[in-house]
């Protein structure tokens, strides 16, 4: 199944960095500015779309940077945190 999801950042070079992986993954990815409902960062935000290949718990992110603040998944009208950095 396809998934949608939304990653926020501390600065605007990480949203630019973090899309252009995500589309060399072959995965679509566009930059966005935040929902404020998410956070008031860096105010560039990447949408993104992932296969989970059939297990809903198999989205995994790597931060080695420190540029992502968090993941969420688009579930109806809301968000699920996927990955946050205070976890």
């Amino acid at each position: 199944m396809i998934r949608e999801y939304i990653a926020t950042f501390h600065s605007h070079f990480g949203a630019m960095r973090f899309q252009k992986a995500k589309l060399k993954e072959g995965n679509n990815a566009q930059l966005q500015p935040v929902p404020r409902d998410l956070s008031s960062s860096c105010g560039t935000a990447v949408r993104f779309f992932q296969d989970d290949k059939g297990n809903p718990n198999s989205f995994h992110i790597t931060n080695t940077d420190g540029e992502i603040e968090q993941v969420v998944e688009i579930v109806g009208k809301g968000y699920k945190i996927c990955y946050s950095e205070l976890d």
